[in-house]
Protein backbone atom coordinates (compact mmCIF):
# COMPACT_ATOMS: atom_id res chain seq x y z
CA UNK A 1 0.00 0.00 0.00
CA UNK A 2 2.76 2.60 0.80
CA UNK A 3 4.65 2.07 -2.70
CA UNK A 4 1.48 2.15 -4.04
CA UNK A 5 0.94 5.50 -2.79
CA UNK A 6 4.15 6.93 -3.45
CA UNK A 7 3.80 6.23 -6.87
CA UNK A 8 0.31 8.08 -6.45
CA UNK A 9 1.65 10.97 -5.36
CA UNK A 10 4.45 10.98 -7.69
CA UNK A 11 2.13 10.79 -10.52
CA UNK A 12 -0.27 13.92 -9.18
CA UNK A 13 -0.54 16.68 -11.59
CA UNK A 14 -0.71 20.14 -10.76
CA UNK A 15 -4.17 21.83 -11.49
CA UNK A 16 -5.55 25.21 -11.13
CA UNK A 17 -7.80 24.16 -8.47
CA UNK A 18 -6.46 21.19 -6.60
CA UNK A 19 -8.86 18.36 -4.67
CA UNK A 20 -8.48 18.71 -0.74
CA UNK A 21 -8.11 15.62 1.46
CA UNK A 22 -10.96 15.04 3.62
CA UNK A 23 -11.24 15.47 6.82
CA UNK A 24 -12.72 12.93 9.59
CA UNK A 25 -15.78 14.83 9.82
CA UNK A 26 -15.64 14.62 6.20
CA UNK A 27 -15.35 10.88 6.38
CA UNK A 28 -18.14 10.62 9.40
CA UNK A 29 -20.92 12.72 7.01
CA UNK A 30 -20.01 10.53 3.72
CA UNK A 31 -20.71 7.71 5.50
CA UNK A 32 -24.05 8.71 7.59
CA UNK A 33 -25.30 9.82 4.01
CA UNK A 34 -24.43 6.82 2.12
CA UNK A 35 -26.12 4.38 5.41
CA UNK A 36 -23.74 1.40 4.37
CA UNK A 37 -20.01 0.87 6.05
CA UNK A 38 -17.36 2.05 3.97
CA UNK A 39 -14.62 -0.74 3.80
CA UNK A 40 -11.44 -0.27 5.34
CA UNK A 41 -9.21 -0.09 2.33
CA UNK A 42 -11.24 2.25 0.93
CA UNK A 43 -11.81 4.56 3.24
CA UNK A 44 -7.81 4.70 3.93
CA UNK A 45 -7.63 5.06 -0.12
CA UNK A 46 -10.26 8.35 0.32
CA UNK A 47 -8.40 9.39 3.56
CA UNK A 48 -4.86 9.51 2.22
CA UNK A 49 -4.86 9.60 -1.76
CA UNK A 50 -8.48 11.22 -3.15
CA UNK A 51 -6.67 14.81 -3.72
CA UNK A 52 -4.41 12.63 -6.31
CA UNK A 53 -5.13 14.24 -9.96
CA UNK A 54 -3.73 11.62 -12.89
CA UNK A 55 -4.59 10.71 -16.30
CA UNK A 56 -8.35 10.44 -17.66
CA UNK A 57 -9.70 8.37 -14.10
CA UNK A 58 -11.71 10.43 -11.64
CA UNK A 59 -11.73 7.91 -8.52
CA UNK A 60 -14.42 9.23 -5.73
CA UNK A 61 -13.82 11.96 -3.40
CA UNK A 62 -15.45 12.70 -0.14
CA UNK A 63 -13.71 16.03 0.67
CA UNK A 64 -15.85 18.47 -1.31
CA UNK A 65 -20.25 17.48 -1.93
CA UNK A 66 -20.00 20.01 -4.50
CA UNK A 67 -18.20 18.02 -6.95
CA UNK A 68 -18.96 15.44 -9.66
CA UNK A 69 -17.10 12.83 -8.01
CA UNK A 70 -18.55 12.95 -4.62
CA UNK A 71 -19.10 9.74 -3.06
CA UNK A 72 -22.77 10.04 -1.66
CA UNK A 73 -24.08 11.69 -4.75
CA UNK A 74 -21.42 9.29 -7.21
CA UNK A 75 -23.34 5.84 -5.04
CA UNK A 76 -26.93 7.02 -5.29
CA UNK A 77 -26.57 7.60 -9.03
CA UNK A 78 -25.21 4.07 -9.79
CA UNK A 79 -27.68 2.55 -7.03
CA UNK A 80 -30.39 3.95 -9.47
CA UNK A 81 -28.93 3.18 -12.03
CA UNK A 82 -29.16 -0.80 -10.77
CA UNK A 83 -25.59 -1.28 -8.80
CA UNK A 84 -26.77 -3.61 -5.86
CA UNK A 85 -27.06 -1.80 -2.63
CA UNK A 86 -24.16 -3.22 -1.02
CA UNK A 87 -21.48 -1.69 -3.38
CA UNK A 88 -20.01 1.08 -3.66
CA UNK A 89 -18.68 2.71 -6.95
CA UNK A 90 -14.97 4.12 -6.29
CA UNK A 91 -14.66 5.36 -9.85
CA UNK A 92 -17.07 6.09 -13.07
CA UNK A 93 -16.08 5.44 -16.53
CA UNK A 94 -17.41 5.05 -20.09
CA UNK A 95 -20.02 2.32 -19.87
CA UNK A 96 -19.90 2.20 -15.92
CA UNK A 97 -18.50 1.75 -12.76
CA UNK A 98 -15.46 0.19 -10.86
CA UNK A 99 -17.21 -0.94 -7.66
CA UNK A 100 -16.08 -2.36 -4.16
CA UNK A 101 -17.65 -4.78 -2.40
CA UNK A 102 -17.87 -5.27 1.33
CA UNK A 103 -15.05 -7.07 1.70
CA UNK A 104 -13.28 -4.95 -0.28
CA UNK A 105 -12.64 -6.63 -3.19
CA UNK A 106 -12.90 -4.08 -6.67
CA UNK A 107 -14.68 -5.06 -10.28
CA UNK A 108 -16.49 -3.53 -13.25
CA UNK A 109 -20.14 -3.23 -13.31
CA UNK A 110 -22.19 -3.55 -15.19
CA UNK A 111 -19.98 -5.52 -17.26
CA UNK A 112 -17.41 -7.43 -14.59
CA UNK A 113 -15.73 -9.72 -17.01
CA UNK A 114 -13.25 -7.10 -17.97
CA UNK A 115 -11.20 -7.44 -14.55
CA UNK A 116 -11.38 -8.44 -11.05
CA UNK A 117 -9.24 -6.94 -8.25
CA UNK A 118 -8.45 -8.42 -4.61
CA UNK A 119 -8.19 -4.65 -3.12
CA UNK A 120 -8.16 -0.79 -4.06
CA UNK A 121 -4.47 -0.81 -3.63
CA UNK A 122 -4.61 -3.68 -6.74
CA UNK A 123 -6.83 -1.80 -8.91
CA UNK A 124 -4.87 1.75 -8.63
CA UNK A 125 -1.99 -0.27 -9.99
CA UNK A 126 -3.55 -2.10 -12.48
CA UNK A 127 -6.10 0.45 -13.83
CA UNK A 128 -5.24 3.66 -12.50
CA UNK A 129 -1.86 4.12 -12.36
CA UNK A 130 -1.56 2.21 -15.70
CA UNK A 131 -3.75 4.94 -17.46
Amino acid sequence: MEETIERLRSANIQVPVPLELPTFDDFVDAQEALLIHIPDEFRDFLMKVSDVVYGHLEPATIADASLHTYLPELAATAWQAGLERHLLPICQYEGGYYVIDQEGGIQQWPDDTNGQWPSIWHWVDDVWLAD
